[in-house]
């Protein structure tokens, strides 16, 4: 394999789903696997993954929650159904206050149910009771948006869930071999840096494109 196309393994996300997909080819056929993105990124992967494996696809939303002041530094996360994880090392490290935080979740949770209704279209995440659940992002850095995504699917009772992505630091897909029954990374790279590195294209995936590859999948779930 030559370096230039060992450096970066995948093209797009769409690539680096096929590519995902060769390592879930146990999942493919099976009535009671269902294929679940985080949006934005995760959703041209798992696309590619859902057709793959014959399974439907869904979107499970996470937003993480911004410092106050600095809301690109993450204090915590919230998911679908109402699953709050909180960092408490960085609440304290900066002193936020009760009222601060729940100002934040308030105005994410406003943003979640807002693209949750804007992506299904109005409809209801379909139960996941008993199901193997395959949760699908672009990649892992450090893991907090899918691991409050794991928590807030465990309220939902599926049989087994499976994280699976193209690109993670080796660390943080060894951290979850004890929050899951099953974490696929098809790539660990060392050193990371970062999950964009890792793709030729890493443009922002926008929500015209989710609406537009959850709809594909759908109609092709109707024609099964």
């Amino acid at each position: 394999m030559d370096d230039a196309h060992h450096a970066r393994p995948f093209r797009d996300r769409a690539d680096a789903g096929r590519i995902l997909a060769d390592d879930l080819a146990d999942f493919a056929g099976r009535t009671d696997v269902i294929v679940l993105a985080l949006p934005r990124g995760g959703v041209p992967v798992a696309f590619e993954v859902a057709r793959a494996l014959g399974a439907p696809l869904d979107v499970f939303l996470v937003r993480k929650l911004g410092l106050p002041g600095h809301p690109e530094l993450a204090m915590g996360a919230i998911a679908s159904g109402g699953v709050q994880l909180l960092n408490e090392e960085v609440v304290r490290a900066y002193s936020v206050t009760d009222a601060e935080i729940d100002a934040v979740v308030a105005e994410e949770e406003r943003e979640l149910e807002r693209r949750e209704r804007s992506y299904r279209e109005g409809r209801a995440l379909p139960s996941l009771e008993g199901r193997t659940v395959i949760l699908i992002d672009d990649g892992l850095a450090t893991g907090a948006s899918m691991r409050a995504a794991v928590l807030a699917l465990r309220e939902k009772a599926p049989a087994w869930i499976v994280v699976a992505v193209p690109v993670a630091a080796a660390e943080t897909c060894d951290e979850f071999r004890d929050w899951v029954d099953d974490i696929v990374c098809a790539e660990t790279p060392n050193p990371f840096y970062a999950v964009g590195l890792w793709y030729e294209d890493f443009s922002q995936t926008t929500d015209e494109e989710v609406h537009d590859l959850l709809r594909r999948a759908s109609d092709r779930g109707a024609e099964h």
